[in-house]
């Protein structure tokens, strides 16, 4: 059976995410750039400190300088990092660990835009474009249908943006993407986690693997 992969992100505390891992999150991630849920790398660290070695650490970033995202590689162990903002494809390139590249998903999204991006990225993370927004953390859903026929096919693609317990099924039916990304759908306050949201969405992503599988 096909499996999604789930990750948390916007974490800000040893017991988030300790219940993430507890109901399943196969990542987790922190924000080091501007945000209501960005953390200092001593917090990260301490987000990171119980954490089982095969679930992946994932570090935020927009538009940080190399030497940043270097330190924070280095004292946190991060597994990958994500890059939020207007990196190039050499930024990307040059990272220390592999990289997920956000893409902001609006009215006049094209995938072909991304090419670029071909051979130095990981993965590709689609997330909602919101004008005069914050880069991620939203909560606010983008049409799925309207870019289903149009991903890239050339990297793993995750999903991200307004996901929560009671939609995530719908998105996965939709994109079959290979990662969900959940941060404000399972908080009850930025930055603060719901620990039973967080059982609830991961429920929900396993239920919607299980209906994808055809039956006999």
């Amino acid at each position: 059976m096909y499996r999604t992969r789930i990750k948390i992100c916007g974490l800000t505390r040893p017991e988030d995410a300790a219940a993430a891992v507890a109901a399943g999150a196969d990542a987790l991630g922190v924000v080091l750039a501007p945000s209501k849920r960005r953390v200092t790398l001593d917090q990260a660290a301490a987000v990171f400190a119980e954490v089982p070695p095969l679930v992946a650490r994932i570090g935020v970033f927009v538009d940080a300088h190399a030497d940043e995202v270097w330190e924070a590689c280095a004292r946190l162990s991060l597994t990958a990092v994500q890059f939020h903002g207007d990196e190039t494809p050499e930024a990307c390139d040059a990272a220390p660990v592999p990289v997920i590249k956000a893409l902001r998903v609006g009215p006049g999204f094209d995938p072909a835009q991304v090419d670029d991006y071909r051979g130095t990225v990981a993965a590709l993370l689609l997330d909602t474009l919101v004008p005069g927004g914050e880069q991620g953390g939203t909560g606010v859903a983008f049409d799925w249908h309207a870019v289903a026929s149009r991903l890239p096919r050339w990297a793993p693609v995750l999903l991200a943006g307004g996901l929560g317990p009671d939609n995530v099924a719908e998105a996965i039916g939709v994109l079959k993407p290979y990662a969900v990304d959940v941060s404000s759908g399972v908080e009850k306050a930025p930055g603060v986690k719901d620990h039973r949201l967080i059982e609830r969405f991961v429920a929900a992503v396993r239920n919607a693997d299980e209906s994808a599988v055809p039956t006999t």
